[in-house]
């Protein structure tokens, strides 16, 4: 379902919403909710950083084509502003992230604040409220399907969290520290009580370089 080689749409059937997903483990999560219900198409490629991500004329049509736009929110894409307008419409817009509140970006590249949620599974389950929501909106007839997947989901989103903390208690507390790509797993590591010594791209933004000397301090804290 998150084919790019064609620029057509994948839609659900007749008479239902169709749904698009800004990114794919954003649609993952849609598809978790919508089961077999819907079907979600993603507007990014799988592997493709919506930091570094550049809009091509098919997404245009994709948008225009949706009746229902599902993002993650926190400023990560920055880049649809311009993709909405020109695609022209009106369509619902679910905003994942919507009702969390934010870790500072003391880089200022996302004045917002960190956008990188997803990687707590608790913080998922207010993703998963919200878009349980939103395809209520969309759907009403489809209510109950969507709350009973939405339920069975956040079962499964507290059964990963208490896995991930009985594979954490392994790891010596002065152990639990971490170097990241770049600065994305601040929610991780608050909740599991990790360190994050630093990152090789300074930042939230994967577009962003190191210099060589913050390559040399990084590898120093080790």
């Amino acid at each position: 379902a998150c084919s790019t080689r064609s620029i057509q749409t994948i839609t659900s059937a007749p008479g239902l919403p169709r749904v698009l997903v800004v990114e794919t483990f954003l649609a993952d999560i849609v598809r978790n909710v919508a089961g077999d219900r819907l079907i979600i198409d993603s507007l990014l490629p799988i592997n493709m950083d919506a930091h570094s991500y550049q809009p091509a004329p098919r997404d245009i049509i994709k948008i225009s084509n949706s009746d229902v736009l599902v993002i993650n929110g926190g400023g990560l894409e920055a880049f649809l502003t311009p993709l909405l307008d020109n695609a022209g419409g009106s369509r619902l817009l679910i905003t994942g992230s919507q009702g969390l509140s934010p870790r500072p970006d003391l880089t200022g590249e996302h004045p917002e604040g960190d956008p990188h949620f997803w990687l707590d599974p608790l913080l998922v389950i207010q993703y998963v409220e919200n878009i349980r929501a939103g395809l209520i909106q969309a759907d009403p007839q489809g209510s109950q399907l969507y709350s009973d997947n939405a339920d069975a989901y956040i079962i499964q989103l507290k059964a990963l969290d208490a896995w991930i903390v009985e594979q954490v208690a392994l790891i010596p507390p002065d152990n639990r520290q971490l170097v990241t790509n770049h600065e994305s797993l601040g929610y991780f590591a608050a909740r599991y009580g990790f360190t994050v010594v630093g990152s090789i791209i300074p930042g939230f933004s994967s577009e962003s370089a190191p210099t060589a000397r913050q390559l040399v301090t990084l590898i120093e804290r080790e």
